[in-house]
């Protein structure tokens, strides 16, 4: 199993490196297109866990990839205050958020084995994981109350700022090439840095990303799974929600949620070990928690946005130009 969903994501991210080897700007068709793929693909390896190893692991697998994704839709915030600080052009926008997401399932993997060997030799690691996710969902609870969650200052990036101590940039982007050579001398183009800079924003989201899917599943395979399936459906899920995610503005609110259930559930997993009488939150319970989360705010996100077409988003890139300049 392991062998063979490795090489699967492997083989579909040699045929998005295919895909976006031309620089182009996404339509909105190719966008819903290779979406409605990455849901569907992830769904019906779903589907297939459930009819082969029964309902319970089902239901983990699904929960998981239901948290990772709602997760992910966060990220994506981040990645577009990104793209728009660096001025990416609207052409090479996807081969930066395919190498970020290189980068990030690299490191997923390196988290998700440390969490997994945590686990198996730490009793007490439940209880630091549902710490850390617990203090997650503050930090996001106060953020959005003080509407900050996906404020993004480029210049205090300490990925950026070591770049740019050790290694020359380019004026401009160069197609889509990451160095070029000028005046006998080897230059990082501003493509390169912007690359860095949302890998180095994966950094942050695998430090409450992984905890909360071991928050669901024990099983290390799992974890892998759903994170990689939420991951690579993130650069064409980004152009389709690019308009969208403004309207989401309830967003944290819910993610703060949903990580504090979480954090309580490791909590009380942890306690049961200890003390019997502790009751443990069933996985099954979990999904419906989370679907009715999720459900609660999209809606009270598009009620509170009727009537206006991009809430709050020529604020957030005039600042987001006015740092890039």
């Amino acid at each position: 199993m392991w062998a063979v969903t490795i090489l699967a994501v492997l083989a579909l991210i040699a045929v998005d490196f295919l895909i976006t080897r031309r620089p182009h700007e996404v339509s909105m068709r190719e966008a819903l297109g290779w979406s409605a793929f990455y849901i569907a693909l992830p769904l019906a390896f779903g589907g297939w866990i459930w009819a082969t190893f029964g309902s319970d692991i089902g239901v983990q697998y699904l929960t998981g990839y239901l948290v990772e994704k709602s997760l992910s839709v966060d990220n994506l915030f981040v990645f577009m205050l990104l793209l728009t600080a660096f001025a990416v052009p609207a052409a090479l926008q996807q081969r930066v958020l395919l190498l970020g997401i290189v980068g990030a399932l690299v490191l997923r993997g390196v988290f998700i084995a440390l969490g997994a060997a945590v686990l198996a030799n730490l009793s007490w690691a439940f209880l630091l994981f549902g710490a850390i996710l617990l203090a997650t969902a503050v930090k996001i609870l106060v953020d959005q109350v003080r509407g900050s969650s996906h404020h993004v200052e480029v210049s205090e990036l300490r990925s950026v700022r070591l770049i740019r101590r050790f290694m020359p940039v380019t004026d401009d982007y160069r197609g889509s090439s990451l160095s070029v050579r000028e005046g006998g001398r080897r230059m990082l183009t501003p493509l390169a840095v912007v690359v860095v800079a949302v890998f180095a924003a994966d950094v942050v989201f695998a430090v409450d990303s992984v905890p909360a899917v071991y928050g669901i599943t024990s099983d290390p395979y799992l974890v892998f799974a759903t994170n990689a399936f939420a991951l690579l459906g993130l650069r064409a899920l980004y152009f389709v929600l690019q308009g969208a995610l403004s309207k989401l503005v309830h967003l944290g609110y819910g993610l703060a949620t949903i990580l504090a259930f979480i954090g309580v559930k490791l909590v009380l997993h942890w306690a049961h070990g200890i003390w019997a009488g502790v009751p443990e939150i069933p996985t099954l319970a979990s999904l419906g928690v989370i679907v009715g989360v999720l459900a609660v705010v999209t809606a009270t996100s598009l009620y509170a946005t009727r009537g206006s077409k991009d809430p709050e988003t020529p604020e957030r890139v005039a600042a987001a130009e006015t740092e890039a300049r």
